[in-house]
């Protein structure tokens, strides 16, 4: 039995919407949210304080929205709205898999779900809770990537993990190019040099100003998020 601890105390954990649909078209995959949830808790056995904040593509997508000639900031409101569904249906299956969560909503929508508190967020965490938050910043223009650097800075957590379908940030696209080659470590600049599409800029900018590193790991790879948090050599780490 390993006796190693957490490198990290308290995680942002960025979840797509699109990696609750698992293989499905549309919505939440019941197996994949399980499967996940099961991720998490192994994490938090550890000892380690998590907070997630989840996407809303797998509903609806504010920038397919907007594309399509709707009022953009109207289809940024449904695309949070989303992320609250979603925050909801994760926030259940923690509590069938034995997990205390919560879900804060950056939208007051106080009949289903509590709104956005950080003092409360943050105590929440130090009881061990863990801390889902919708609707992602609350505004509309900014994606929920933005909100998982903000969110991440206001708890005060000691990195952001991003989850992907991909474990970690490759030279080119690994499906087209079998010669690519995964980064286990790479300084924000240098993403921004080889023009490395983490985040979007203004949630990448967040991260940098404010010190926060980011981790890309695959969310499907089992054991991958534990790896993560134990230090060990998974996913690719962006630094300052």
């Amino acid at each position: 039995m390993t006796l190693a601890r957490p490198v990290h105390k308290r995680i942002l954990l960025k979840l797509s919407g699109e990696a609750l649909m698992g293989d499905d078209a549309f919505g939440i995959n019941h197996a994949t949210i399980v499967r996940m949830v099961e991720e998490i808790a192994e994490v938090t056995r550890l000892g380690v304080e998590v907070a997630v904040v989840i996407g809303g593509g797998n509903i609806f997508r504010g920038v397919a929205g907007g594309s399509v000639g709707m009022d953009r900031a109207t289809a940024d409101y449904m695309g949070m709205l989303a992320t609250v569904m979603n925050a909801m249906a994760l926030s259940d299956a923690m509590r069938q898999a034995g997990i205390n969560a919560r879900v804060q909503s950056a939208l007051n929508i106080e009949q289903v779900v509590e709104p956005y508190i950080r003092g409360k967020a943050i105590r929440y965490l130090e009881e061990g809770k863990v801390v889902i938050f919708g609707a992602g910043t609350g505004n509309p223009f900014f994606t929920t990537d933005t909100a998982a650097a903000l969110r991440g800075s206001e708890i005060g957590a000691e990195m952001v993990l991003k989850a992907t379908k991909v474990d970690g940030i490759y030279t080119a696209d690994p499906k087209k190019d079998p010669a690519a080659t995964r980064f286990a470590r790479i300084s924000f600049d240098e993403a921004i040099s080889r023009n490395l599409a983490v985040m979007d800029a203004t949630a990448f900018a967040l991260c940098r100003d404010q010190k926060l590193p980011i981790n890309v790991f695959s969310i499907f790879k089992a054991g991958a998020l534990e790896r993560v948090v134990m230090g060990e050599d998974e996913g690719t780490l962006v630094h300052v």
